[in-house]
């Protein structure tokens, strides 16, 4: 009766179409469109190839998930990178990248997104100053709690958070493109008369601008950590990603096209917050709305990173790579709560000490490209651009300008050894954690999960 119960115990598949194109737009569309314009035109020089940058990260991310749905559609199971390397690789680089992502890369990334939803939150009460460092930490902390006990509650609740808040920053998006598509009507075409000027072109340039817009494609991935979750995930998953990523660049180059129209290049340089001095010289007193916003595109941003990271971390302690408390789901809602519980808890560690983790991120989406790219039925020229587009983003900031955080990175991804071997690969578990997760278990009132029938 007990095996019997265990089997029956599963993730429900509740993310359809719309939720999963809401997955990765709204997880795409957070904190960076309304701040990376003035990083990329920085590091690029002009209008004119800020925008090139931007439309070649939406054709990059579009490739990419193109590749990563036929991996989803062949591989129907949880967890994206992790499950891909595991089944691929094996077990040890499986753990590896298990490790760094359920430690770092995932907490931080949610961390920062969380940081940034805080600071906009908390502005309108701190007029005419920058607002508090404890007051902003407090505030991401408060939202971080908020989205773990949104996710543990109910999938179909969060999911449904998931598609109003995309809702919400798809019409704040058009409200920009309207605003800039009126000046374009009223002859504010300035920004780009001789729009390739003080264009500058290294290639280490290059790369930090690609870096500074791929961060604001960053989700493009998402819906692959929830495979299990999906309805008709064969379906479901590629026509998810070819509505969501062009829809999202689409407005992502109208949106710059909107900056530019408001503001000189050099005033967009200076402004601090793109979106916010945009709606200073547009909206007027209704500026407002923009910094509102900001904040709940944050918020949405922060939920669907929330959702496919913790599957992340249960997906990897179901295979063995985790303790055995973050693989159980609760009894009653059917969520994988120990393995949410414990990416609040990493998270809120970052709240404290931000970390950008993007290039790790990178490493391991270039590791699983490595072998897709000798094995894809889409058009083969699409993973190669992809494979080719990550060496390039992986050496170019190491060449260019290299810095000993890239040892770190390195030193920190092979630290993994260290626990492999003896926790996973010899199983020498202490007794006493036995007990401790039997503890846990009663406490959270979960249980084993079984695979899904895909």
């Amino acid at each position: 009766e007990g095996e019997s119960r265990r089997e029956k115990l599963r993730l429900k598949q509740e993310v359809g179409l719309i939720s999963g194109v809401s997955l990765i737009a709204g997880t795409m569309i957070g904190s960076g469109i309304f701040m990376s314009p003035e990083w990329v035109l920085h590091h690029m020089g002009s209008p004119a190839s800020s925008l090139l940058i931007w439309a070649a990260c939406g054709v990059l991310a579009t490739f990419g998930a193109l590749s990563y749905a036929e991996l989803g559609t062949v591989i129907k199971e949880s967890g994206g990178e992790y499950i891909y390397i595991l089944r691929i690789f094996g077990s040890f680089p499986a753990f590896l990248f298990a490790y760094t992502s359920v430690i770092l890369v995932r907490p931080a990334g949610l961390a920062a997104v969380c940081l940034s939803f805080a600071e906009y939150a908390v502005a309108p009460f701190y007029p005419g100053c920058s607002s508090p460092q404890v007051v902003v930490k407090c505030a991401a902390a408060a939202c971080i709690l908020v989205l773990t006990i949104i996710n543990c509650l109910n999938v179909r609740l969060a999911t449904s958070i998931m598609n109003v808040f995309t809702a919400a920053k798809l019409l704040a998006l058009l409200v920009i493109v309207v605003g800039g598509l009126a000046l374009l009507a009223k002859g504010q075409t300035q920004s780009f008369q001789n729009a390739f000027q003080n264009t500058t072109a290294g290639i280490g340039t290059v790369g930090v601008a690609f870096y500074q817009g791929l961060w604001s494609y960053d989700g493009w991935n998402n819906l692959n950590y929830v495979t299990e979750e999906l309805k008709k995930p064969e379906v479901t998953l590629p026509r998810a990603v070819m509505i969501a990523i062009p829809l999202v660049t689409c407005l992502y180059l109208m949106v710059n096209v909107s900056y530019f129209a408001a503001m000189t290049p050099s005033e967009l340089l200076t402004s601090g917050a793109v979106a916010v001095t945009w709606g200073d010289k547009v909206l007027g007193r209704w500026a407002w709305l923009i910094s509102l916003s900001v904040a709940l595109s944050t918020f949405g941003s922060s939920n669907g990173t929330f959702f496919s990271g913790g599957r992340v971390c249960y997906i990897a302690a179901r295979e063995g790579h985790m303790p055995d408390i973050l693989s159980m789901a609760h009894v009653r809602c059917l969520t994988p709560s120990p393995a949410l519980l414990f990416t609040s808890a990493m998270s809120l560690r970052f709240c404290l000490h931000p970390l950008w983790p993007c290039f790790l991120a990178l490493f391991w989406k270039l590791i699983c490209l490595l072998f897709f790219s000798t094995r894809a039925t889409v058009p083969i020229i699409i993973p190669i651009i992809v494979l080719m587009a990550a060496v390039y983003l992986v050496l170019a900031p190491i060449i260019d300008q290299p810095q000993i955080e890239f040892l770190y990175i390195v030193l920190f991804i092979f630290s993994g050894v260290i626990l492999y071997f003896p926790l996973v690969r010899f199983k020498c578990h202490p007794r006493f954690l036995q007990r401790v997760t039997l503890h846990l278990q009663l406490f959270l009132e979960v249980a084993p999960t079984a695979r899904d029938a895909n």
